[in-house]
């Protein structure tokens, strides 16, 4: 690899002082422009961090400044690598701000050798024998896939010398951190505040649930935990830390479960039933926050976490569902999809909303151990909220649905099931049928068993029955159903232990 074979002395603790140039000397500084260097800025003042969800964060830097009176060029270094340069906003009193630049041509061994190219450098090699030292100088062509550098008459290619690279000084240009560079006309000569804000990429955070069910109390201990993540390369020591939930920017930040497939049939993530209770915690706009308490370092290349929430002993019960598409039918039984069913409101224990991220679900064994028994994401959830995380499958509770027949249907019959109309809109009773509409009455059975030694529910879900005509009817059902918005209906089908119990049901459709 390039550079692997290269010491950059010039990058030692006095070379690198040495080789810098300061502000004032940049061809672009323009007479009558003084220039603050470098080292008189050199680490960040009094940060604060607002971090939102979607990979976006608010710094806002405020760093104490000797301005002179006129104009001045002010390199702010240690600035996010990630900054959206577009989003900056400098703020000091009795100064405007004339322009900015922001540097990212990074001060690295690989941009060093770019940056020679053309230029002169000391070859040093040692031999392997003496130890004696002998320095040369050579000029280097070029650093594309390796490096080949003129010494004297003949051409070397530096992966094959046993040697290191003397620069005399760094080129212009480089940094050896990002930089912002501005230049500001002071109307007073002191020391006074300079508020530096912007937007940067690569800093984001998310949260985690860890869920301890008890089963035979019913009860549930949920911890929060937020993990913190900087890629940015810059780090920020001593921070304030604001975290925000909510999608910012338009960006959908609740994405979930895609869906696995079981047999053809989607496994369906969890549910949430948006609550309509408001969290005790502070709010911009529609958005929560979640401060970080006292002051925190977050390093360059980071993944911290902090917890947020610990409950313990709120209500929880397990439970059990199965979706069915439209006209499914199986040759054998499917799992139920297994629920973890609790609320986040405040008379359920939780009482707060619940940022997006993913819940793990643990049960103990009958030796106390807890053991992870699956996992759900959830989106931002309003406190109030009922939650049916779906974590797994069931091994002992089971369904085969099967379409038993699927007949045409006269418009006479039709008509007499216009009573039993379970989606809006449709045709009025009494008002016949287009011409050139078929319609269908399909049967369908639902065989459910339960293998366990305790009797389950088990919520039958009836997927696709409005198929955007606004007219199904539910002709016949064995078990009284409920509809779930115009495409799904429910049947809470009561299985005993070690039983089996069939639903059926008679859909008239348009399709």
């Amino acid at each position: 690899m390039r550079g692997m074979a290269v010491l950059v002395a010039g990058m030692a603790a006095g070379g690198l002082g040495a080789a810098s140039a300061a502000a004032g000397d940049r061809p672009d500084a323009g007479s009558g422009t003084q220039a603050v260097s470098a080292q008189a800025v050199s680490a960040q003042g009094e940060v604060s961090l607002t971090i939102y969800n979607n990979d976006l964060a608010l710094v806002q830097d405020v760093r104490s400044l000797a301005l002179p009176r006129g104009r001045v060029t002010v390199d702010l270094p240690d600035v996010s690598a990630s900054i959206r340069p577009e989003t900056v906003t400098l703020a000091a009193p009795e100064a405007s701000v004339i322009e900015q630049n922001f540097d990212y041509d990074l001060l690295s061994p690989e941009r060093l050798l770019d940056k020679s190219v053309g230029q002169t450098v000391s070859v040093v090699t040692t031999n392997p024998a003496t130890g004696a030292q002998v320095s040369e100088q050579a000029r280097v062509l070029a650093n594309n896939g390796g490096t080949l550098l003129q010494i004297g008459n003949r051409i070397e290619v530096l992966g094959q010398m046993n040697a290191r690279l003397v620069f005399p000084g760094l080129p212009e240009g480089l940094k050896a951190h990002p930089t912002l560079s501005v230049t500001l006309d002071s109307g007073v000569a002191r020391v006074r505040p300079l508020t530096l804000s912007y937007l940067s990429r690569g800093l984001g955070w998310k949260a985690d649930y860890v869920a301890l069910f008890d089963e035979a109390s019913g009860k549930i201990d949920v911890q929060g935990w937020i993990t913190l993540t900087n890629s940015t390369g810059t780090g920020f020591p001593n921070a304030r830390v604001l975290l925000v939930a909510g999608s910012v920017v338009g960006e959908d930040q609740a994405q979930g479960n895609p869906g696995l497939m079981i047999r053809g049939r989607p496994m369906r993530a969890g549910k949430v039933q948006p609550g309509t209770e408001s969290a005790p915690r502070e709010q911009v706009g529609d958005y929560y926050l979640y401060p970080i308490a006292g002051r925190t370092s977050v390093a360059g290349v980071q993944q911290k976490q902090v917890g947020f929430l610990d409950v313990k002993g709120a209500a929880a019960t397990r439970g059990y569902v199965f979706h069915n598409n439209w006209l499914g039918t199986m040759t054998e039984a499917a799992s139920a999809t297994t629920q973890l069913r609790f609320t986040s409101a405040r008379a359920g224990g939780q009482g707060d909303a619940l940022p997006a991220g993913t819940v793990r679900a643990y049960m103990r064994d009958a030796r106390g151990q807890p053991q992870f028994v699956g996992e759900d994401h959830i989106g931002h959830t309003p406190m109030g909220s009922s939650l049916a995380l779906a974590i797994g499958e069931a091994f002992d509770v089971k369904v085969q649905s099967v379409v038993e027949g699927r007949d045409h249907l006269s418009a006479g019959a039709w008509e007499q099931t216009a009573t039993q109309r379970i989606t809006p809109g449709g045709t009025a009773p009494g008002a016949g049928v287009e011409q050139g509409v078929t319609l269908w009455r399909t049967r369908m059975s639902y065989r459910v068993t339960n293998a366990k030694a305790v009797p389950v529910v088990v919520d039958v879900m009836q997927d696709g029955l409005d198929n955007g005509w606004h007219d199904t009817r539910v002709s016949q059902e064995s078990l009284q159903g409920e509809q779930q918005g115009a495409d799904t209906r429910v049947w809470h089908v009561a299985v005993p232990a070690h039983g089996a119990v069939t639903l059926t049901a008679q859909f008239d459709t348009r399709y």
